[in-house]
Order: C-alpha cells, then sequence, then structure tokens
C-alpha cells in the first residue's frame, strides 16, 4: 500500500468499463480528470462520479472547466460561463459611467462566475476544476488569448482573487496556471516547445507576480511546458529550478502541484531528448510536482496508461520514485470538506440565483 497516489489519469467514455475500475484501483492513481467526451447528461455525470468514488472515495475527480471555450459541460442546464477576458474588459470600463460596469462590477462577477462554476460542478459530483489562468495576455498566444484575464498582472490578481473566492464558497479548491506564464510565447505547447527567452527578473516582475500575491487562496498550480533558457534548460514543469527553487522557495508557496498534460508536446522532449510517459512522470515528480496528469491516453487499447502505471510501479520497486506523503497531503486537501448541494435545491437557492445575476 502506498502513501502516495500521484497519477491523474482518465477513460474514454461515458461510463466505467471493467479496466477503468482497474485502474482507478490502482494505489498510484489519486484522480481522474473528466473531458467531453465523458459527459452526455447531468443525470449520466452524477452515476459516473458515484462509480468513480465507490472505486476509490478519495480519489479526486477533476475537469478543465473555465469558462468560455474552455469549458466541458454546456448542456443540460449548465451555464455558459463568459471567457475571463470578459471579466477584464467589465474592468476596463471604470470610471466611464456604464451601469453594470467597472472595478468593482468585475470583481463582483468574477466571484459569481467561480460560484456557479464551482458549485454546478460539485452538484454532479466533480471535486476540482483547473482553473483560473493567471497568464497574462499580450496578445501573442492562440492558446491562451481569451482565456486570460488581462495584461496587467494586477488586474489578473484581483480579478483570479476574487473568482477563487466563488469557489472557495461553492467549497471548491483552485489551480492558478501555467507557472510562471504561458502567455507571452507564440507557440501553444500541446503541439510545440515553447521557449520564452526574458529574464527570470521580467518574468518574476510580470508574468509570475500573482502568485504571490494570491497566496493567501491559491490552493493549486500547474506550471507551463514552456522553456526559459535563461533560467533553466528544462521546461518549467520538469524544473527544480523553478519548482523547487523559485516557486516553493523564493515565492513561498506550500500548496499542492500539478504536472501539465505529459502527453502534450512540450512534455515529450527535455533538454533536446524524447521521452517516455514514465520518464516524464519522474522527471515532474522529481522537479517538485505532487501530481502528474496523463491525458487522451485511455482511448483506444490504454497500452500508454498501462505503461505508465507498469513503469511508476518498477520506478518504485527500483528506489528511483520515492512516495512522498506531503504531496499525498497536498492531494487529500484538495477533495471538498462539505457536501455538495443538489441540483434541484441549487437551482432555486438565493446566492446562486443572485451569482446569475452578476455574470456579464
Amino acid at each position: 500500500m502506498t502513501e502516495h497516489a500521484p497519477l491523474i489519469i482518465d477513460i474514454a467514455g461515458t461510463a466505467l468499463a471493467d479496466v477503468d475500475r482497474l485502474r482507478l484501483a490502482h494505489p498510484l492513481v489519486g484522480g481522474i480528470i473528466l473531458f467531453a467526451r465523458n459527459w452526455q447528461s447531468r443525470e449520466q455525470l452524477v452515476q459516473l462520479c458515484a462509480d468513480i468514488k465507490a472505486v476509490k472515495p478519495d480519489l479526486l475527480i477533476c475537469v478543465d472547466h473555465e469558462g468560455g471555450r474552455v469549458q466541458r459541460f454546456r448542456t443540460d442546464g449548465f451555464t455558459h460561463l463568459p471567457p475571463m477576458r470578459a471579466l477584464g474588459q467589465m474592468w476596463m470600463d471604470d470610471g466611464k459611467h456604464r451601469e453594470g460596469h467597472g472595478a468593482l462590477a468585475a470583481m463582483n462577477a468574477a466571484t459569481a462566475a467561480g460560484y456557479v462554476l464551482g458549485s454546478e460542478l460539485r452538484a454532479c459530483g466533480v471535486d476540482f476544476s483547473f482553473a483560473p489562468v493567471l497568464d497574462l495576455d499580450y496578445g501573442a498566444s492562440s492558446v491562451i488569448g481569451d482565456r486570460s484575464f488581462h495584461r496587467d498582472p494586477r488586474v489578473v490578481a484581483a480579478l483570479a482573487k476574487s473568482l477563487m473566492h466563488g469557489l472557495l464558497q461553492a467549497g471548491m479548491g483552485n489551480c492558478g496556471k501555467h507557472f510562471p506564464g504561458h502567455g507571452f510565447v507564440r507557440a501553444d505547447s500541446h503541439v510545440d516547445i515553447p521557449v520564452d527567452g526574458r529574464s527570470l527578473t521580467a518574468i518574476l516582475g510580470e508574468d509570475a507576480a500573482p502568485y504571490p500575491w494570491l497566496s493567501s487562496v491559491l490552493t493549486a498550480v500547474m506550471p507551463a511546458h514552456v522553456v526559459y533558457p535563461k533560467v533553466d534548460r528544462r521546461p518549467a514543469g520538469f524544473s527544480r529550478k523553478w519548482l523547487r527553487d523559485i516557486l516553493r522557495g523564493r515565492l513561498r508557496y506550500d500548496g499542492a502541484i500539478f504536472s501539465d498534460d505529459l502527453s502534450m508536446e512540450g512534455a515529450r522532449r527535455i533538454e533536446g531528448r524524447v521521452i517516455g510517459y514514465t520518464e516524464a512522470a519522474l522527471a515532474a515528480l522529481d522537479a517538485g510536482c505532487d501530481m502528474v496528469l496523463l491525458c487522451n491516453q485511455s482511448l483506444g487499447l490504454g497500452s500508454h496508461v498501462d505503461e505508465l502505471l507498469q513503469g511508476m510501479e518498477q520506478a518504485r520497486r527500483d528506489g528511483r520514485w520515492l512516495p512522498d506523503a506531503d504531496s499525498e497531503s497536498r492531494r487529500l486537501a484538495l477533495l471538498p470538506e462539505t457536501l455538495p448541494q443538489p441540483w434541484e435545491e441549487l437551482m432555486c437557492q438565493p446566492a446562486y440565483l443572485q451569482a446569475l445575476d452578476l455574470l456579464p
């Protein structure tokens, strides 16, 4: 029995197959990430989440559900949340005397968005969303784009803190991404290896500035699959310097750290060398990640998922990876502490109805 379950995997369909149950029951698996392919209806999602918890009650059920174009569940009553840029635009209307706009209205709307996002997901059995994006909007990155609140790190921090408060009110944690910043580079780390040639001073003064400002509410961080060669040759998610020295040490962050998806192109090469999923997972954990994600590899036979499970087992036996009790504590801390409100009750809850009125 291990005291650390660092792997977050996925499933192919809308219900658990026998092979899914076997994989989720593996002692190294600590969570599951859901995608749009796992969605059919609220009733189906509730049943799926219940079946996942029946396999192992402390599995963390996660999803990328930010609003805008990154929202996995969009039908059967789910609110279509605005992209985060819409909140930044509300902020910029301050002083123009437009009703319902301005900095205060934007912060209220951000809190409302967090509450609606978190309470709807929790009503269906989902524990955690990888949100919000803290990347700055330089107008260069297509993969970030309107997922970003703003170009100014102070506005990003203020709106993100409000959204995080809304999530916490719904009983859900949050995840700031992609540390130290993905907004400056044009390349998409899903299909390329982005390189940001700026200095550490420039990055900390701009892109990474929201992270220490949000230290009182930030419960998880996801590093970028971006190389910052003036700091380290490795992408941030595989860099001890970025995660242990800078994020943990210099910025004093003590919450959970998730790797981004290990199947992305930006995670498949380290210092110019192509690596496998097990080696990528080991590198991310050694760098300082508490949990690692392997996404979209359950499709077909799911051989890469099994390869990772077997590889991590062997790495433990060989002493190339040691479970970390602190990492496991951080994973468990992300599980909701309160019972979710059933959907029917949520739909007539005054706080939820007021939050809907505040959305842009």
